[in-house]
């Protein structure tokens, strides 16, 4: 198919330029096509303005008019021409700094020109290094509304411009649809060819917007039909399903050190309800930090054993998973319940016998790492699957740990990303949701506070306080080492800087995301042991260990980050007795920074604060749908484009309803010019 061909097989597009191509994710003539122009970023020169009617905001324009005078050119430090032009209607001036003597031989009075530039008052109408075209007589040709796409390397906008032009043209002679013909009837959408010239090259603004509208529909249709096949795929068998709750799953309720929270009380109820049916469940278990979630994973986990099944938690980390067995063994030993750890490493002889017991149905929870994967674990009668941190699991490992049942299995993924609802509707379309907000009784508010460079010698003069007095702080830096592209400070500076002066004497230690990973987890179980008490850190610690004794987290260039991911990184401290505190350090002191971080000292409703930072920063820097197994969204937006996602989801639940449904669309797929949603529906 010809979208499938390298993209070096364009006229002009030799290795160099393939390499900056690639950077941008362009290795075919279909990605080419499905590289859409930044949207709200094209040029509208479809009309020729007049010189008067010139606006003098800055923003770009296009006006056709003739060369007056060439002014004398100005010599000095920065040397510029200037060329007067005129219409019938004024004057205006045109500025060009640098390379005078081209500019002034280029041309001549009485040239007719198309100009294209930003507009600024002065004593003139004044245009500094405008683009320009010459014309000709008899030419009235305004370049219309042209694209702007992201660049890389050397590439320039006519250079995609041009290329864009000839992948178009391939398209003209043969493009597949790639819609249902029943929603082509229903909705009307620009024919898919009618749709790709318009939203790069638009004929006019009303035709770009309903070719955005035809994209982003099919893609967020295209994604929902992915979920809800496979979720059609593994509902197809039937689950065991366990008894209503006896004396066991009762006695580890009461045996709990806390009483449930209203919150904990009804995921339960709800989770209880799934498990008692043949239904399998997929459900996910949204829980701020600290709100509970392993002790109602605990219970789910209870009633899958007292029913006769093994249950299985799976967690992305070593120290994790340890942290769950040690939790869940305290939940369900007492209770007559065997649960076992299963994670990289493991003595040979340990190993094998934990297989063999798992095997034997002697186990009836096993808590792991990506170890329980592997071909040689195997189950008697696995019926639950939990995975933590679902976001650092795709589709296809979740799918991988259900399989190792011949029968359907029960399962439930829990997050501590608060993720809003529009968000979560496309990122688990496949799941239900159980939603626990609040913390847990006793848990006390962490105190956050906005500083300055100018704070920073009084900042970690706090930190060398809160280690003084036997507590532990994090330090957390957006980089690992010095960037000359990037301004931020670095794990590697920030640790030199301090630990060979405020911090002298205190025991530090610096961690990051290109160390081995026995390497991390030896760092990360001496700082949980206390024999670390300042660790420097990139983003490696947002998720792991449970540190008590942890009272204060500084975050270096905290504009960099989101709303929602400086409230996982806070959530890291204020787990123990003392009041804890998170200093949030300000490199860019910018009002629009203070502003949106202000929000976090107001509040510590994740939930909120993940609405505001999806309001404010867009889908796209919050969850990365790749972290899913779920393809990157191109053009659609989930905040903006909610009535969409859910007229999207409608059609899907129509289209994928029974087979022929879900074969048809799995036919349309193969006519995208991307594999981006073949991996679902390959699965």
């Amino acid at each position: 198919m010809w979208w499938q061909d390298k993209i070096t097989t364009l006229p002009g597009v030799g290795m160099k330029r393939a390499i900056d191509l690639e950077n941008l994710g362009i290795r075919t003539v279909g990605d080419l096509l499905y590289f859409y122009p930044r949207q709200g970023a094209y040029l509208d020169y479809s009309k020729v303005k007049n010189i008067r009617d010139l606006a003098l905001d800055g923003s770009k324009q296009i006006f056709r008019a003739k060369v007056l005078r060439i002014n004398q050119p100005r010599q000095g430090r920065r040397p510029f021409v200037s060329i007067t032009v005129r219409d019938n209607t004024g004057f205006a001036e045109l500025y060009f700094f640098g390379a005078v003597r081209y500019w002034v031989r280029r041309f001549k009075v009485d040239d007719e020109l198309l100009i294209i530039g930003r507009m600024k008052a002065g004593g003139v109408t004044k245009m500094v290094t405008p683009e320009m075209v010459q014309l000709f007589e008899g030419d009235m040709t305004a370049p219309g509304i042209l694209p702007v796409y992201s660049l890389s390397g050397s590439l320039t906008q006519n250079m995609l411009r041009k290329w864009m032009k000839l992948a178009l043209e391939m398209a003209g002679e043969d493009l597949p649809e790639t819609l249902p013909q029943w929603i082509l009837d229903r909705l009307h959408p620009l024919g898919r060819y009618e749709a790709l010239q318009n939203i790069h090259f638009p004929e006019n603004m009303e035709k770009l917007k309903r070719a955005r509208d035809r994209f982003i529909f099919e893609e967020l249709f295209l994604l929902q039909c992915g979920l809800l096949y496979y979720r059609a795929d593994t509902v197809a068998k039937q689950a065991p399903n366990f008894g209503v709750d006896g004396n066991k799953v009762k006695g580890v309720i009461s045996g709990l050190p806390f009483e449930l929270t209203p919150a904990q009380n009804k995921a339960w109820e709800e989770i209880s309800a799934d498990l008692e049916t043949t239904k399998p469940m997929h459900r996910i278990l949204q829980g701020d930090v600290g709100s509970g979630k392993t002790a109602v994973a605990a219970l789910a986990l209870a009633k899958a054993a007292e029913s006769g099944y093994q249950g299985a938690i799976m967690a992305p980390t070593e120290i994790l998973a340890h942290q769950h067995f040690e939790t869940l063994s305290a939940y369900l030993q007492p209770g007559g319940f065997k649960v076992a750890l299963l994670v990289g490493g493991m003595r040979p002889e340990a190993r094998q016998q934990l297989l063999s017991d798992l095997a034997d149905g002697k186990i009836d929870v096993v808590v792991g790492t990506h170890a329980l994967l592997q071909e040689d674990v195997v189950f008697k009668n696995l019926a639950l699957v939990i995975t933590d941190e679902q976001h650092r699991f795709g589709v296809e490992q979740r799918a991988k740990l259900s399989n190792k049942s011949s029968d359907a299995v029960h399962t439930l993924v829990m997050t501590a990303t608060p993720i809003p609802r529009t968000l979560a509707l496309t990122v688990y379309g496949d799941l239900d949701i159980s939603r626990m907000e609040g913390r847990p009784p006793g848990r006390k508010h962490v105190q956050t506070l906005l500083y300055t460079e100018s704070d920073r010698e009084a900042v970690y003069r706090g930190v060398r306080h809160q280690a003084e007095l036997g507590h532990q702080v994090y330090v957390v830096c957006p980089l690992i080492e010095d960037s000359e592209v990037i301004d931020a400070k670095s794990a590697e500076q920030v640790y030199a800087e301090m630990h060979n002066s405020v911090l002298r004497g205190i025991n530090t230690a610096f961690i990051h995301g290109r160390m081995k990973p026995a390497e991390k987890e030896t760092i990360m179980s001496d700082f949980a042991a206390g024999k670390i008490s300042v660790l420097f850190s990139t983003t490696v610690i947002e998720v792991g260990v449970n540190v008590p004794n942890a009272t204060l987290m500084v975050v270096e260039n905290a504009e960099r980050y989101g709303l929602a991911q400086l409230h996982q990184l806070r959530g890291r401290v204020g787990r123990g007795t003392e009041q804890s505190y998170c200093a949030l350090m300000l490199a860019n002191d910018s009002d629009e920074a203070r502003e949106r971080l202000e929000i976090l000292t107001e509040s510590d409703d994740g939930f909120y604060l993940a609405e505001q930072d999806l309001r404010l920063r867009g889908a796209g820097q919050i969850f990365g749908l790749k972290q899913h197994g779920l393809p990157d969204l191109h053009i659609a937006d989930i905040l903006r484009d909610t009535d969409i996602i859910v007229q999207a989801r409608k059609m899907a639940q129509e289209c994928v309803k029974n087979k022929e449904g879900r074969e048809q669309i799995k036919d349309l797929v193969q006519m995208q010019l991307d594999e981006r949603f073949q991996g679902i529906f390959n699965n």
